[in-house]
C-alpha cells in the first residue's frame, strides 16, 4: 500500500510538473512612481493568471524608494527573451512613456540587433494624470515595442458596454489605462481594474498559443557607459573647482579600487553659512551648505577618475558631520540633501551605506564636513 501511495504522489508531482511547463510565462514589466501602475499592473497579473494557462510575475525595470514597490524585484534587460510574453506598463509623461521605462528601452539594442524579442506577444498598460494625452503615450509606446518585431495584442473594446460612463474611465482600444490623478473616486476604479483583467486574460491566451514559436536566444547585454558630463547638464548641476587643500593632506587619497574624501563647506574661497545650527544658522542653510559640501566631493571625485564619471562603480559610504547644538537629533534630514544629490547623478551606483553626527565644532567654522568612499574601476 506504502508503495502504491508513494507512486502516486510522484505521478501527480509529474503531472503538476508537465502543466506547469505548458503554462505561458507572462513578465509584467512596470515603471511607477506612485503605485498607480502597479496597481494596474496587479489587476493585469490577475487577469493573466484568471484561465490557468499561464503565470504572471512582476517586475520594474529600477528600484524604487516608495514603499509600495520596494519589495517588487528588478528586472534585467538580458532576461526578456526568456519569456513567453511581455505586458508593460508605465505612467503617462506628458503623452509619451515614462523616463524610467524609456531608460530601461534604450538598453534593449543588443536585443534588437540580434532579433530576441520578434514574434513574441506584448501589450501595455499605463497610468494617466487628467488622461489628456494618453492615447498618445500608449502609440509611442507601441511603436518602440513594434521597432523589436513584438506582435502588439491590444484591448479592443472588450468589456466597454459594462463601465460606468458617468464617471472618467481609463479604457483604451489600444491598452487600459487608470486616471490616477482623479481623487473623485478610487482609482483605479472597479471598471477600470475590470478591464486590466480582461486585457490580462485575453493576452495571456495570445502568449500561450504563441508559446514554443517563438527562437529565444541568450543575448550578452553590453551597456554603453553613461555620459555624466551630459547628465550634469540636463540636471543643471554644476561641478565647482577642487578646492586646494590648507594643510598638509590631499584632496583624496585612492587605496586598491577606493577614493577616500574630505569635504567641507567651501564655495569661491569662503565657507558657506559658517557657524553652529540653531545659533548662527538654520536648517535650511546647514542644508544648502550641505549641498555645497557634496558638490566639492564629486568635483573631487571627477578630478579622482580623470574626468570620467563612469569609472565610478559604487558610492560605497558617506558620513555627515554637522555642527549642532548638543540636544539637536534631525541630522539625518540635513544629510538627505547630500544623499539626494549622489543618487541623482549616479542613480543605483549612488546609494551608499551612511552615517551622521553633530560636533560641538568643525574646522574652519564650517557648519557641515562630508567624510566620502568611492569604488571605482
Amino acid at each position: 500500500m506504502k508503495k502504491r501511495f508513494t507512486l502516486f504522489v510522484l505521478i501527480l508531482l509529474n503531472i503538476t510538473n508537465i502543466m506547469a511547463q505548458n503554462k505561458a510565462k507572462v513578465l509584467v514589466l512596470i515603471h511607477s512612481d506612485n503605485g498607480g501602475t502597479y496597481e494596474l499592473a496587479k489587476e493585469i497579473a490577475k487577469g493573466i493568471e484568471s484561465g490557468d494557462n499561464a503565470t504572471a510575475i512582476i517586475k520594474q525595470v529600477k528600484e524604487s524608494q516608495n514603499s509600495k514597490l520596494s519589495n517588487i524585484p528588478v528586472a534585467r534587460v538580458d532576461e526578456l527573451p526568456a519569456y513567453d510574453g511581455i505586458a508593460f506598463g508605465s505612467p503617462v509623461y506628458f503623452g509619451n512613456i515614462s523616463t524610467g521605462m524609456s531608460e530601461f528601452l534604450s538598453k534593449t539594442v543588443d536585443l534588437w540587433t540580434n532579433h530576441a524579442l520578434e514574434g513574441m506577444p506584448a501589450t501595455v498598460f499605463m497610468s494617466a494624470g487628467s488622461g489628456a494625452g494618453k492615447e498618445l503615450a500608449i502609440q509611442s509606446f507601441w511603436n518602440s515595442l513594434a521597432v523589436h518585431g513584438m506582435v502588439l495584442v491590444s484591448n479592443g473594446i472588450r468589456g466597454y458596454e459594462g463601465i460606468n460612463h458617468s464617471i472618467p474611465q481609463g479604457n483604451t482600444v489600444l491598452g487600459t489605462t487608470t486616471m490616477a490623478s482623479l481623487k473623485d473616486v478610487e482609482r483605479p476604479t472597479k471598471d477600470e481594474k475590470q478591464l486590466a483583467q480582461l486585457q490580462g486574460k485575453n493576452f495571456a491566451k495570445i502568449a500561450l498559443a504563441l508559446k514554443g514559436t517563438i527562437n529565444k536566444k541568450e543575448i550578452a547585454i553590453t551597456e554603453k557607459p553613461q555620459n555624466f558630463n551630459q547628465i550634469l547638464k540636463e540636471k543643471g548641476i554644476i561641478l565647482p573647482e577642487v578646492p586646494k587643500p590648507a594643510g598638509n593632506y590631499k584632496p583624496f587619497v585612492r587605496s586598491g579600487n577606493l577614493i577616500f574624501i574630505n569635504q567641507v563647506a567651501l564655495k569661491d574661497g569662503k565657507i558657506l553659512n559658517p557657524g553652529k545650527l540653531g545659533i548662527t544658522v538654520n536648517e535650511q542653510q546647514v542644508k544648502d551648505a550641505a549641498k555645497v559640501t557634496i558638490l566639492n566631493v564629486l568635483s573631487v571625485l571627477n578630478e579622482a577618475v580623470g574626468g570620467d564619471l563612469s569609472k565610478v562603480k559604487q558610492c560605497v559610504q558617506l558620513t555627515g558631520i554637522f555642527n549642532t547644538k548638543d540636544d539637536y537629533t534631525n541630522h539625518a534630514g540635513l544629510m538627505n540633501t547630500a544623499s539626494d544629490l549622489v543618487v541623482e547623478v549616479f542613480g543605483d551606483k549612488g546609494k551608499h551605506a551612511r552615517a551622521t553626527l553633530g560636533a560641538s565644532s568643525l574646522p574652519v567654522n564650517s557648519s557641515v564636513e562630508i567624510q566620502a568612499i568611492f569604488e571605482i574601476e
